[in-house]
């Protein structure tokens, strides 16, 4: 596997764009994704009650095969009703008319504002512009990227070449945005983070198993709120353009999708509303790996476990209270707890007992919270079962940002 410089449209036969609709003022806020032949594809959906209009719709219309996907940001269509459903399916029929295609091959997202009605004059000419600017290239790729950005501070995308086991050379790339109310729960079959992930390699229909442990390890184990979105939507798209066999067992192609999706999760957590940190935690020794994940939420989205990471306090209690709430079973007489920052890992905890009380001791634990990137490793002592996860600190920037977002 090689990481390369590409975008969403690197895998052969995609094309991309991002256009200004009028949706947002300034901004470019339509993006589309489109595949030279029908794509197998895969999609989750997020696991909120609440779920916004493309949502509702993708889930009862959309195809096996995508061939298209169009994005609108500014605006979410969620809680909009009967005309959120119609103003969805028209973004449907309205791409479809354009490419050619039957609005159940086209996959639709939007993100934005709550409560708001589309605009649906506006969206129909970003859809049209958008059919006819369709281009491959790392322009095209930048100009999808910025498109579907909301509070997003930068771009979101990877892209790795991966040579099978049949020895045919493969390309996948993804494409991600999200900040704030960020919790993915997604589902396959079944403030916001969409993803796109294109791939010239063929997958078949049984992929969605392996697909959903994917999305498991890794786009629903970031938060950075705990915030679950009415929209979370993740699509991949696999158009076997590069001739290849099956990929669905291939290890090649799975570990570079999983790294792939890795890179897209800490990606969408240290870009969190506000963020000044990455935090990854780091729990091994569960008993399940049910167990072993919730550990790692309730740390991540402890307030006071992110608070303590923003100002570099070395108040561990915090996150063991966390531990304890999260209802998973440990062994505290020797269960450990460490934390890393740059090179340095220091361990704090130990059979249930602190290793160190001197304040010298304690500033170097400081130092160590006081990186860009912070690790909590935990040791439940409890079982064989581990899980990462990856969220961000809380700052004052998150809730100016939140306190203000509709005004």
């Amino acid at each position: 596997m090689n990481t390369i410089d590409g975008g969403v449209t690197t895998p052969v036969g995609f094309k991309a764009t991002g256009v200004h609709s009028g949706v947002k003022y300034r901004s470019l806020d339509l993006g589309m994704v489109y595949s030279e032949v029908p794509a197998n594809a895969f999609v989750g959906y997020t696991s909120n009650n609440v779920k916004a209009a493309p949502v509702q719709v993708m889930m009862k219309q959309s195809s096996p095969l995508l061939s298209a996907v169009v994005i609108n940001s500014g605006n979410a269509n969620a809680l909009t009703g009967r005309r959120g459903i119609e103003d969805a399916m028209a973004m449907q029929s309205a791409a479809a008319a354009e490419l050619g295609l039957k609005p159940e091959q086209v996959g639709i997202m939007s993100t934005g504002l709550i409560g708001r009605f589309m605009d649906m004059h506006k969206v129909r000419y970003g859809i049209s512009r958008a059919a006819k600017e369709l281009d491959s290239g790392r322009e095209a790729d930048a100009k999808m990227a910025e498109a579907i950005m909301t509070t997003d501070t930068m771009k979101k995308e990877f892209a790795v070449s991966v040579r099978l086991g049949d020895g045919t050379l493969v390309y996948i790339a993804a494409l991600a945005k999200g900040s704030g109310m960020i919790a993915p729960h997604l589902r396959v079959l079944h403030g916001t983070t969409l993803s796109i992930i294109t791939t010239d390699a063929k997958l078949s229909p049984a992929f969605a198993k392996k697909w959903q442990e994917i999305l498991d390890d890794t786009m629903n184990m970031v938060s950075v709120d705990g915030d679950q979105s009415t929209n979370d939507t993740s699509i991949l798209m696999a158009n076997g353009m590069s001739k290849s066999g099956v990929a669905d067992e291939d290890p090649e192609f799975v570990d570079a999708l999983s790294y792939l999706m890795t890179k897209i999760a800490k990606a969408i957590a240290i870009d969190g509303e506000g963020a000044t940190k990455l935090i990854e935690v780091d729990v091994s020794g569960a008993k399940t790996k049910d167990e072993a994940r919730t550990v790692v939420r309730t740390v991540i989205n402890s307030p006071l476990v992110k608070s303590a990471i923003f100002g570099s306090d070395p108040n561990y209690g915090r996150i063991m209270m966390a531990i304890g709430n999260s209802g998973a079973e440990f062994n505290l007489e020797e269960m450990r707890l460490t934390i890393k920052g740059g090179d340095m890992e220091v361990p704090i905890l130990d059979g249930g007992a602190p290793v160190f009380q001197e304040e010298r001791s304690v500033e170097v634990v400081r130092m160590a919270m006081d990186n860009k990137e912070v690790t909590i490793i935990v040791d439940l002592a409890a079982g064989d079962e581990t899980a990462v996860g990856w969220g961000c600190d809380l700052t004052y920037d998150y809730v100016r940002i939140n306190a203000e977002y509709a005004t």
